[in-house]
């Protein structure tokens, strides 16, 4: 079930944006499901976006998800800059399109690119369990 807070942000955002950010956070969950010792993730807010953390396993690092107003056709999947985790992702994955070392950046209406990005939520939900830094 969403936190009132968290459905409160979804519900903000305009329809396609929010039906693009649904599907990703259907992804983030299914994928951590299917990722041994990952365990429940915790849904939250964090800098007002939905987050989603390994909290009860400790195996991950957050994973946030936004659209932006000044970027009205993109909304991004957020990682913590002081990892490595955009840097593997541009390395395993060059089609995607990157912001800095902080986001996966997608187009709105696009076809998801569910392999590519399952392939990333499972590398920042067991970055902890890995021994990254």
């Amino acid at each position: 079930m969403m936190p009132d807070q968290v459905a409160q942000v979804f519900a903000g955002y305009p329809a396609d944006a929010r039906a693009a950010l649904l599907a990703v956070r259907d992804l983030i969950f299914a994928t951590a499901a299917d990722t041994h010792a990952v365990g429940a993730l915790t849904e939250t807010l964090k800098w007002g976006e939905p987050a989603y953390l390994t909290e009860a396993s400790g195996s991950g690092s957050t994973i946030r998800i936004a659209w932006k107003p000044a970027t009205p056709d993109r909304y991004a999947l957020y990682f913590n800059c002081k990892t490595s985790l955009v840097e593997a992702f541009r390395s395993m994955f060059d089609e995607l399109s990157f912001e800095g070392n902080r986001a996966i950046t997608l187009g709105i209406g696009d076809p998801l690119p569910e392999f590519e990005l399952s392939a990333c939520i499972r590398l920042a939900l067991t970055y902890h369990r890995r021994g990254a830094n």
